[in-house]
C-alpha cells in the first residue's frame, strides 16, 4: 500500500473516533508506572496504569493482543472483548500501531510463559497519522537516519543505546571532575572576538546593541579568566560552533569539554587525561580496554610520540623552518597542500596517517612547534618546542593539552603574530580584554580540551561523528509525501 493511502486510511479512522466522540489526543494517567518496574520482579495479579506506543497488534476472534513500548521497555497486552465490553472492543478497531495508548490493567503470565497485561480499561492518548518504519523497510537511507531521528530510534535499539552511553559519558565526565573539586561553569556562546582556538566562526547580531556577534568557537580565554578570578580548577562542557567543512569527524556544532587546572603544567593534565579515559572505560565496560572501528585499545599503558621527532624523519621539516618551507617539503613527498598556508587540520591528518601503526594504542603526540600553539608554553630546555599534547584513541584525535601560556607580554605578542597568519574568512580584533586579564596575573595552569562527540564515538563504536549527535546538520531537503 502507498504511503498516501495508508495516511488516508488513518485520517478515516481518526475520523470514526471524533464521529464516537473518543478525543484522539487525550491525557496520561498520572497513576502510569514505566513498563520497567511492572517486568523488573513481575507478579501475577498486580493492578497497573500503563502508557506507552502500540508497536504490534494481532487479532484473534474476539481477543486482541498488543505490544505496549514505553522509553524503558515493552510488554504484551491482552484485550478481550468480554471484559471490557462490546462498545469498547469496537474502538479499540480504529487503535493502529504508531498510536499512544493508556491502559489500566493486571498483569499475568500467559500459557508460553510470557509477563502480560491483561486490560481492563484504555484510552487513546494520540493518533498517528504516519506508520512507522518496519525495522529498517523503509529506512535504511542513512541521511534519512539523521533526519528522521526519531524513526530512527523507534526502528532500532541499537541507536538508543548510543544514545544512553552518550548521556552516561557525559554524566560520569561531570562525576570525575566534580569530585576532584573542579567547579562547573558556563561562559557565553556569543561573543565579541572569537578567540581560543584556530577557525572560521559563525556571525550573528544583536539589534538592541546594534552589534556584530561571534557564536565561540571555544571558551578558553573566558576559563583562563576565571583562573584569574582565583577559581583554581573550572570546567564547561557545552558547544562550540566552526563554520567549517563537514566530515565523518567533524560537525559544525559539537560539544566540547574544556577544564583548568592552576599550579600544574601539561605533564600534570596528561595524568587527568589518562585517570578520565581509564574511569570511563571501567564504568562503562568493567575494564581498561576499549573495542574501536575493529581494533582492541589497551589503555593499561598509553604511548608517547615526539611529533618534532617524527616530522624530522618523515619529512624533512625543523621546528625552526618557515611554514612556506613545510608546503615545498610536504608536496615533494606527495602530501596535498591547499594554497601556501599549513592549517591545523593537515597537521591532525599527518599525525593519524604516522598513528595508524600505532592505533590499537592510546597515544599521546607531544613536542609541537611553538609556532604552532599561540596559547602554550615554550618548553624550558626548547623554546622551539611547545609544552603541549594531543591524545589519539584508535588514530582519532580526541583530547588537546597546554601549558597555559601566562606572560601577558609574551602572549600578546604571540597572538599579533598569529593574526597576520589568519585567512581573510578567520580574521578578528586582538582581544584586548583577555590580555588586560593576563597583566592583572594568572597562575600557572594546564588546560585540557576534549571532544565529546569523538569521545562517545570511540566508547560506542561508532564509525562518523553524525551517529552520536541527535540531529547533525544536513542540507535542506524537499519535503516528501
Amino acid at each position: 500500500m502507498e504511503l498516501s493511502e495508508i495516511i488516508a486510511q488513518r485520517l478515516s479512522k481518526l475520523k470514526s473516533l471524533k464521529d464516537k466522540r473518543i478525543e484522539p489526543y487525550g491525557a496520561a494517567s498520572p497513576e502510569r508506572l514505566p513498563i520497567s518496574e511492572v517486568l523488573t520482579g513481575f507478579t501475577e495479579g498486580k493492578t497497573c496504569w500503563l502508557c506507552g506506543r502500540v508497536i504490534a497488534k494481532r487479532k484473534h476472534g474476539k481477543a486482541v493482543f498488543c505490544d505496549l513500548k514505553d522509553s524503558t521497555g515493552k510488554i504484551q497486552l491482552y484485550l478481550k472483548e468480554d471484559i471490557i465490553g462490546a462498545e469498547n472492543f469496537s474502538i479499540f478497531e480504529d487503535i493502529e500501531v504508531a498510536d499512544f495508548i493508556s491502559v489500566k490493567g493486571e498483569t499475568f503470565i500467559t500459557r508460553t510463559q510470557e509477563p502480560s497485561l491483561k486490560v481492563l480499561e484504555f484510552s487513546l492518548l494520540c493518533k498517528a497519522i504516519r506508520p512507522l518504519p518496519e525495522k529498517w523497510h523503509g529506512l535504511k537511507d542513512i541521511e534519512l537516519r539523521y533526519r528522521q531521528r526519531y524513526l530512527d530510534f523507534t526502528a532500532n535499539e541499537d541507536v538508543v543505546r548510543v544514545f544512553r552511553q552518550r548521556s552516561e559519558i557525559i554524566r560520569l565526565t561531570r562525576e570525575f571532575f566534580d569530585k576532584r573539586g573542579y567547579l562547573e561553569v558556563e561562559t557565553p556562546m556569543m561573543q565579541l572576538i572569537p578567540g581560543g582556538a584556530r577557525g572560521r566562526p559563525f556571525k550573528t547580531y544583536h539589534n538592541e546593541y546594534d552589534l556584530e556577534l561571534y557564536l565561540r568557537i571555544a571558551p578558553e580565554l573566558y576559563l583562563k579568566k576565571l583562573l584569574v578570578a582565583g577559581l583554581d580548577r573550572v570546567y564547561e562542557i557545552n558547544r562550540n560552533f566552526r563554520n567549517e567543512g563537514i566530515s565523518p569527524r567533524h560537525n559544525p556544532e559539537f560539544t566540547m569539554l574544556e577544564a583548568y587546572t592552576a599550579y600544574t603544567d601539561y605533564r600534570g593534565v596528561m595524568r587527568i587525561t589518562e585517570e578520565l579515559i581509564r574511569f570511563l572505560a571501567r564504568s562503562l565496560f568493567g575494564k581498561e580496554e576499549i573495542n574501536y572501528q575493529d581494533k582492541k585499545i589497551d589503555l593499561s599503558k598509553f604511548e608517547e610520540i615526539s611529533f618534532a621527532a617524527v616530522m624530522k624523519d618523515e619529512y624533512g621539516i625543523n621546528p625552526d623552518d618557515k611554514l612556506e618551507s613545510w608546503v615545498v617539503k610536504l608536496k615533494k613527498k606527495g602530501i596535498e597542500v591547499k594554497g601556501e598556508r599549513i592549517s591545523r587540520s593537515l597537521v591532525v591528518n599527518l599525525i593519524a596517517d604516522l598513528l595508524n601503526p600505532v592505533s590499537d594504542k592510546p597515544v599521546f603526540v607531544t613536542d609541537f612547534f611553538t609556532e604552532l600553539c599561540p596559547l602554550a608554553k615554550k618548553k624550558k630546555d626548547d623554546p622551539l618546542l611547545s609544552e603541549r599534547f594531543e591524545l589519539f584513541l584508535g588514530g582519532l584525535e580526541v583530547a588537546n593539552a597546554y601549558s597555559e601560556l601566562n606572560d601577558p607580554l609574551e602572549q600578546k605578542k604571540r597572538l599579533q603574530e598569529e593574526l597576520k597568519d589568519l585567512p581573510p574568512e578567520e580574521l578578528r580584533q586582538l582581544d584586548e580584554d583577555f590580555l588586560i586579564a593576563l597583566e592583572h596575573g594568572m597562575p600557572p595552569a594546564g588546560g585540557l580540551g576534549i571532544g565529546i562527540d569523538r569521545l562517545v564515538m570511540i566508547f560506542s563504536n561508532q564509525p562518523s561523528i553524525r551517529d552520536v549527535i541527535l540531529f547533525p546538520l544536513l542540507k535542506p531537503h524537499k519535503p516528501q509525501d
